[in-house]
């Protein structure tokens, strides 16, 4: 009589148990349900090469040598290619993930520092410190197929997302130049803050945002009729700064006032402040813009951020706020390509590795030694 009952538990039971062993292989073995899996994460150091890291078995797999000091690794959109630069070299570089090797090295001129990709992933641009100039290289045929003269140093070229024009900060002239993203003729030249470090530009490529590590200000600049609208106070000097999906709003991180704010881009108004710790530095946003992962290159921790309810994510079980042990001043973050965000990657410049982080229950699962000053990192999924 009890038979057909017992079997039903001990069905559920092993359902029960197999569905507990797949998430715990998930989350420690990955390669073992996903085998053809190729999900590398590329992290430039300052010994002129790329560590490739593994981020199915979690382990650095090749070390490839590009030049001289390498910097602004990014992936291509689509190609199953690495793009950044050599500011010592004067090149850009392209690494093949499929081979991992260097395909290209591309001269640019002196001190180059970030690259940026077209909306269709066509073309790269990039500036010239050196020579003041910013350049646009096509993807295909690694050419440089337009050049113009920049402000004094040129230190950073990002496209709008139209991908009509290229924004070029020039950090000796405190100013940013407009440029046509076909010809790159320049279009206008705005005063912004001192030594312009980085620009956040909303959805529809009306409004941009500057920034400078050396003043607590914040330019806003009005890109379709090229000129300066504010220039917004803050509660300290920024380190970073990173725009919701949406445009709706903007968080500027500043160490020296040992938090993030949050800014209204539809009014700019400055409007809540978050204290995180002691030297809040880099951050990335998750996907559908509710969570912010922030680096604190001091206390050598991530803080996550809730940040629809303004406040660090607590422990549910004992209701501490949530801080992250990773390495030595961490810095970049960047989380995986898997679209649940299962991992985030933490690149610490002192200890010289990377940290892993366990998105779902906000835990460090592993430190993977990656080379010498770690600064930016790249990932790619083929």
């Amino acid at each position: 009589m009890n038979r057909p009952r017992n079997f039903r538990v001990f069905f559920l039971a092993g359902v029960l148990l197999i569905v507990g062993l797949v998430e715990l292989l998930r989350e420690h073995q990955p390669s073992f349900l996903r085998p053809g899996l190729r999900l590398y994460a590329y992290v430039s150091a300052a010994d002129g090469g790329v560590s490739v890291v593994d981020l199915v078995k979690l382990a650095v797999v090749a070390h490839i040598p590009v030049g001289p000091s390498v910097s602004g690794a990014r992936e291509h959109p689509t190609r199953a290619e690495i793009w950044g630069v050599s500011p010592a070299g004067g090149f850009a570089w392209v690494i093949n993930t499929r081979v991992g090797q260097v395909s290209a090295r591309i001269p640019v001129g002196s001190q180059p520092y970030t690259v940026d990709f077209s909306p269709d992933g066509n073309r790269i641009y990039t500036t010239s410190a050196g020579t003041n100039t910013v350049l646009a290289i096509d993807c295909q045929s690694r050419a440089v197929v337009a050049r113009a003269q920049t402000g004094g140093d040129p230190v950073l070229a990002q496209v709008t997302p139209d991908g009509k024009n290229v924004i070029v900060l020039n950090h000796q002239d405190n100013t940013i130049s407009i440029h046509d993203a076909a010809s790159l003729a320049l279009r206008a030249t705005v005063g912004v803050v001192k030594q312009p470090e980085k620009v956040a530009v909303l959805p529809d490529s009306s409004v941009a945002f500057v920034m400078s590590q050396v003043e607590n200000r914040l330019s806003v600049v009005d890109l379709r009729r090229n000129v300066l609208m504010a220039n917004l106070e803050l509660a300290g000097v920024p380190s970073d700064m990173l725009l919701k999906p949406d445009g709706g709003e903007l968080y500027v991180i500043s160490p020296e006032a040992h938090g993030l704010q949050a800014i209204n881009t539809w009014t700019h108004e400055v409007g809540d402040f978050v204290l995180l710790g002691s030297a809040p530095t880099r951050g990335v946003l998750s996907a559908d813009g509710n969570a912010l992962y922030v680096s604190d290159t001091s206390a050598g921790h991530v803080i996550p951020v809730d940040i629809a309810n303004r406040r660090v994510i607590r422990d549910p079980g004992t209701g501490r706020e949530f801080p992250i042990p990773v390495g030595q001043m961490p810095g970049a973050l960047r989380f995986d390509l898997d679209p649940s965000e299962r991992l985030l990657i933490v690149v610490n410049q002192g200890s010289g590795d990377i940290a892993v982080i366990r998105v779902r229950t906000n835990s460090l699962l592993t430190i993977i030694p990656v080379g010498n000053h770690p600064e930016d990192v790249a990932v790619k999924l083929f």
